[in-house]
């Protein structure tokens, strides 16, 4: 007999704010706003518009079409998921609206009433593909300035349909970014409604909420200026501008870790080719992740035959291991050859360790995760670390790319140290990032 799918928690409304409010209805016949066929709300982060933009869409879509599609997108599906169909699906039980959600298959999707929803994630350029000869009455785009252009081009594409709507919303980007540029700019040729929102648009958090918020990236950063008070800004220069003026404020010796006690530790693994070095960093956690710790580290740029990188590894592993529980390492996945090769080593050396590809995502969100632990001094390193100490406190953005957000690699900066140390934590990363300190 097939398990009984466990249903959502019904959502738990809390009072809208004025800019949830004008998000959720400004399609409604009558009112000026609803001349518009797109709306862009843009703002910090945990400003209220995503929860705002689901209840807006859900009643938009019911109350004005019947026997249609629609788009609901995300970053990437899981993140879609998260984001806007687990709240959805919430909202849809505390409505008391019949639903079905398909989770399987090509054409994943929620049907409400008569209408459907597909779901997609944004994640490639291939993705606009799968939208290819769909007709629909109207979109969604959670996150939606993390899009592929293209994405977003042959979303508005399919919005056919007499009375198509555009829903997006976002925190901003840099300056030249295609969301700023072709609709915010450009909000009253292409009728774009553009609401702005900050977190003190969102009356479920408390002060003391949101101050801690504001502690968790460096004050003046790219990252304060885009996610706290939601402004469309450029990144330049240091990346990691409040560890290279404090450097010894990070720095930890023996006698840190004899006061306070790993969890358990993991190791990040980036392969050196031509002009670039071969790294392992090994990262502890503290009880609760209320520490993120640079332990230890391998560097070499001379070329190592397969042999030489496992026996290598296979060192660091023992070297690891002997002092902290350390279960897992994270190796750049493109480079599976490597990754078999070590894997067998460890076997051959009657080491146990799980041996994974690391995730890659995307780089700005490890960069964003970094400056975040440096802003809440829950980052440290050792002291005899000096190739990551080194690259963090160099590390700069590329100045011949000033509207992309791109890590300079001229192959004399170290981002060999930077992918290994932000492979080692990028499984729990997210995890890490709002735990109340």
């Amino acid at each position: 007999m097939p398990k009984k799918r466990k249903k959502p928690a019904t959502f738990k409304f809390k009072p809208f704010s004025d800019q949830q409010k004008r998000l959720i209805h400004w399609w409604r016949p009558g009112l000026r706003s609803a001349a518009n066929d797109f709306v862009v709300a843009d703002g910090s982060i945990r400003s209220g518009k995503t929860i705002a933009c689901i209840v807006g869409f859900l009643v938009w879509s019911q109350e004005m079409f019947s026997g249609e599609s629609f788009i609901l997108a995300g970053k990437t599906m899981g993140a879609l998921k998260k984001n806007v169909i687990k709240p959805m699906l919430q909202i849809l039980e505390a409505w008391g609206w019949p639903h079905e959600y398909i989770r399987s298959g090509s054409d994943a999707r929620i049907e409400i009433g008569a209408n459907t929803y597909y779901l997609y994630g944004a994640n490639t350029e291939a993705s606009q593909d799968a939208m290819q000869g769909l007709t629909v009455a109207g979109a969604y785009a959670d996150e939606a300035a993390l899009f592929p252009r293209s994405f977003i081009d042959q979303m508005i594409g399919r919005c056919s349909i007499t009375g198509a709507k555009i829903w997006m919303n976002c925190n901003p980007e840099g300056p030249h970014h295609y969301i700023r540029e072709e609709f915010l700019l450009k909000a009253e040729k292409k009728h774009v409604y553009h609401l702005h929102f900050t977190m003190a648009d969102n009356l479920t958090l408390s002060p003391s909420v949101i101050q801690r918020y504001e502690r968790a990236w460096p004050h003046g950063s790219v990252f304060y200026k885009r996610f706290i008070l939601g402004q469309w800004v450029a990144a330049d220069g240091l990346i990691y501008q409040q560890f290279a003026d404090h450097v010894q404020d990070y720095l930890i010796t023996d006698t840190w870790l004899a006061e306070n006690q790993i969890s358990y530790a993991a190791i990040g693994v980036d392969f050196g080719g031509t002009k670039s070095a071969h790294s392992f960093t090994l990262t502890g956690f503290t009880q609760g992740y209320r520490q993120v710790i640079v332990l230890d580290e391998f560097y070499c740029k001379k070329r190592l035959n397969p042999k030489q990188l496992q026996d290598a590894f296979v060192d660091f592993v023992r070297r690891a291991q002997a002092r902290f529980k350390v279960y897992e390492a994270y190796c750049d996945s493109a480079e599976p050859t490597l990754i078999s090769g070590l894997e067998m080593a460890c076997i051959q050396a009657h080491i146990s360790i799980d041996i994974r590809s690391a995730i890659k995502g995307p780089i700005n969100d490890r960069i964003a995760f970094y400056n975040s632990m440096i802003a809440q001094n829950r980052w440290k390193i050792m002291k005899h670390c000096h190739h990551i100490i080194e690259a963090f406190e160099q590390a700069v953005y590329d100045d011949k790319k000033p509207h992309q957000d791109i890590r300079l690699d001229d192959g004399l900066m170290n981002v060999d140290s930077l992918d290994s140390t932000e492979y080692s934590t990028e499984s729990v990363q997210q995890d890490i990032l709002y735990i109340p300190i």
